[in-house]
């Protein structure tokens, strides 16, 4: 329903069509098998990884100088709510493991390494992973206790983290540590380009309500050596690398929990128009009726809210209290939209055979992650005092 209300071109309409294609055919018929994989932990599917790679939706915002098609934000939305349609995490994890080429292109390593990283990310499909979060610094990024220090023309890094998205199938990660802990964290917190096969350690695949088939994992990392040129940008200035890096993330947050707050809409629209009650369809029910279309109304809310957030990425409009409007408002609205999309069905909404129970499970991460949105309301807030604009 996305492509049909945006104003998309021709090409993004056929590019978000193909991806939803491929996810319907490949992916679909095996969630419950992904969802219930590793005792219950669930499994992010590489072979069907490899088919988003081999159709080009891998690595989408990579420059074309370095192989990637360079789409714009809107292109990758559309691109992205179509695969979250049939499943969230998984098109969540597809877009953090690509989007990670980054770390490799902003890194200072030989521009002869580099290639070859990224050549493997384009026809091997790997990809990277953000290590900024951990067990005392969630919201707070600033109190983060990793720490990298120099030796000769080494960082040896020290520390654990954890919620990391893909930590246990990355094969690289952006660390965040502390090099000077006498600066403020804008001056003392730097990121490092942390191959997995330096000696990161994945202790643990977290147990999750929901979102089975995007891993999350710990990493504890002892004595780490890493050369100097495997600095990420400049030295010091990691926090603000971090903090630009959730901006961008953040309106696609929303694209995955509208992508799925669509499919729940679907699901009761089409419950709706085949279920009985009383001698007729549910939908010609009044209470069902505007239950449904005030679902829809929530849905295409969240989604113009956050097509808006992404054209003005596309814009080159720095986003700042929009990032965080555009991440709270619409995953609030899609939560919703997925509890209330399962009471239409009743007692079959909360069934394991029916898929919406696993929506309402998923969609719940989403308030949650990429900064909570509390912390979101805390940035808006912020903007709209006197002085700060």
């Amino acid at each position: 329903m996305a492509i049909e209300y945006l104003l998309a071109t021709e090409e993004q309409k056929e590019l978000a069509n193909l991806a939803g294609e491929i996810a319907r055919n490949e992916l679909e018929p095996r969630l419950e098998e992904l969802e219930n994989a590793n005792g219950g932990l669930g499994e992010y599917p590489w072979d069907i990884h490899m088919k988003f790679v081999e159709a080009g939706f891998y690595t989408m915002n990579m420059p074309e100088a370095w192989g990637g098609l360079e789409l714009d934000n809107v292109t990758r939305g559309l691109i992205l709510e179509e695969i979250s349609k049939v499943d969230c995490a998984f098109a969540f994890s597809l877009r953090g493991l690509g989007d990670k080429f980054n770390l490799i292109i902003d890194s200072h390593i030989p521009e002869e390494d580099k290639k070859k990283w990224i050549d493997r990310m384009l026809n091997e499909g790997i990809g990277g992973a953000f290590g900024l979060t951990e067990p005392g610094a969630g919201s707070d990024s600033k109190a983060i206790r990793t720490t990298a220090v120099k030796d000769g023309d080494e960082w040896v890094i020290n520390g654990t983290k954890c919620f990391i998205t893909n930590g246990s199938i990355a094969d690289f990660y952006g660390i965040f540590a502390w090099t000077d802990k006498t600066k403020k964290a804008s001056e003392g917190i730097t990121c490092f380009l942390v191959e997995k096969e330096r000696g990161v350690k994945v202790s643990k695949q977290e147990n999750k309500m929901g979102f089975h088939l995007s891993p999350t994992t710990e990493l504890v990392l002892e004595d780490v050596r890493v050369p100097e040129d495997h600095i990420v940008g400049e030295l010091g200035k990691g926090f603000s690398t971090a903090m630009g890096a959730l901006d961008t993330a953040r309106p696609f947050n929303s694209v995955f929990a509208v992508g799925a707050a669509q499919r729940a809409v679907d699901i009761a629209r089409k419950y709706a128009n085949e279920r009985e009650t009383f001698g007729k369809k549910i939908i010609e029910h009044q209470a069902v009726a505007f239950q449904l279309a005030d679902l829809q109304m929530k849905v295409d809310a969240a989604r113009a809210m956050t097509y808006y957030a992404l054209q003005a990425g596309d814009a080159g409009v720095p986003l700042k209290r929009l990032a965080s409007e555009a991440k709270a408002f619409p995953t609030e609205l899609c939560q919703q939209v997925a509890v209330d999309a399962l009471q239409i069905l009743g007692g079959y909404g909360y069934m394991k055979e029916y898929p919406l129970e696993k929506i309402m499970r998923d969609m719940r991460l989403f308030t949650i992650f990429g900064g909570t949105n509390e912390i979101q309301r805390i940035v808006i807030s912020r903007f709209m005092k006197d002085k700060v604009r």
